[in-house]
């Protein structure tokens, strides 16, 4: 088994995530990488674009949604991913019973009886047989019918039935994306997890058995079967056993990156220590509020966060963490005034 440093896993984990970008098209990047975290809408667009191919824009990554290539839902740990329908489909049938009941609580704190889930679906694909729709209309139907709502239930009824698999968020129609059925699929692969777990690896390594668990939410035995029919590579990092897929090449001097809030390079682990000082996971979630900062990545480590324009905000600014020498400042300055996805 190989040793890498803690300095050699770093760097191949930014050639992984293709934080240098790639010759892939938006689909292509997230179809290799299985799923990317998606919460924040404008924040996964901007994190698919700059792991594209040269010159691709936010308007490109729009488009593949619009033509059904990538769609949005809540495949694992009941969090918004962008991926594909052929990877949201297989997730689902590995996640959806786990996440329904991690749920119920929920559902019971909201009074979202049986009654109420299968008249909420009802009502909404009916009209969405008809067309897509947003949210804000989608909620309206289920407020005409006195269903209420308010109060999280509207976004609950969405959510439940998403990872039921009736629909899915798809096509913009302007700035937001409309909910849209999702086609039946019968099952096209009799191990599923397996090729997701190496999906996972070839977008992420190296990456431990408790990360996949981590990200996945299923048991480790059920993880760790599935990675030893993957054909990945095994090595150690500060004596953790890891894998990476394949022979993967050193890229030697990563140099200044930046990745937008949410980014899988901090939240594609459950250990984000690789990366990330304690000082400074804290400050890419102030508060703890489970809002992520877009950070500033140099050889691999966050230094800093950084925000760049907008209403009200004419100039991108950054602040640092970590303490990096005048040049790399400089470089760090240009880097954020460069920044070519909005």
């Amino acid at each position: 088994m190989q040793t890498l440093s803690r300095a050699d896993a770093r760097r191949r984990r930014w050639s992984s995530q293709l934080l240098g970008g790639s010759g892939l098209s938006p689909t292509q990047v997230v179809d290799r990488a299985v799923a990317l975290q998606g919460q924040d809408l404008p924040a996964v667009l901007r994190a698919i674009a700059l792991r594209s191919r040269p010159e691709t824009t936010i308007d490109d990554v729009r488009a593949a949604f619009d033509r059904g290539e990538l769609v949005r839902s809540w495949p694992v740990r009941g969090t918004l991913f962008a991926t594909t329908p052929a990877h949201l489909g297989a997730l689902r049938s590995l996640t959806r019973e786990r996440i329904h009941r991690s749920t119920i609580r929920r559902r019971a704190q909201l009074g979202l009886d049986d009654a109420t889930l299968e008249r909420a679906r009802d009502i909404a694909l009916e009209a969405l047989a008809e067309r897509p729709a947003t949210r804000s209309e989608v909620l309206a139907l289920w407020d005409e019918a006195g269903l209420e709502p308010s109060g999280g239930r509207g976004y609950h009824l969405i959510f439940h039935h998403a990872v039921a698999g009736l629909w899915h968020w798809g096509a913009f129609r302007g700035g937001e994306q409309v909910l849209t059925p999702s086609p039946a699929q019968a099952p096209t692969d009799a191990d599923p997890l397996t090729n997701i777990v190496r999906g996972l690896v070839t977008a992420r390594g190296p990456v431990t058995e408790n990360d996949l668990a981590w990200w996945l939410k299923l048991p480790k035995t059920q993880v760790r079967k599935a990675a030893a029919s993957a054909g990945l590579t095994g090595v150690s990092v500060d004596d953790e056993p890891a894998w990476i897929a394949g022979d993967q090449a050193d890229p030697g001097d990563t140099g200044v990156t930046l990745v937008p809030a949410f980014d899988e390079w901090i939240l594609g682990y459950a250990d984000r220590s690789l990366v990330a000082s304690a000082a400074m996971q804290a400050a890419l979630v102030p508060g703890n509020n489970g809002v992520f900062r877009p950070a500033i990545i140099v050889d691999g480590i966050v230094v800093g966060t950084w925000r760049g324009p907008a209403k009200g905000r004419p100039d991108a600014s950054f602040e640092l963490v970590e303490r990096v020498p005048a040049a790399t400042h400089r470089r760090i300055e240009r880097a954020v005034a460069a920044w070519p996805h909005g």
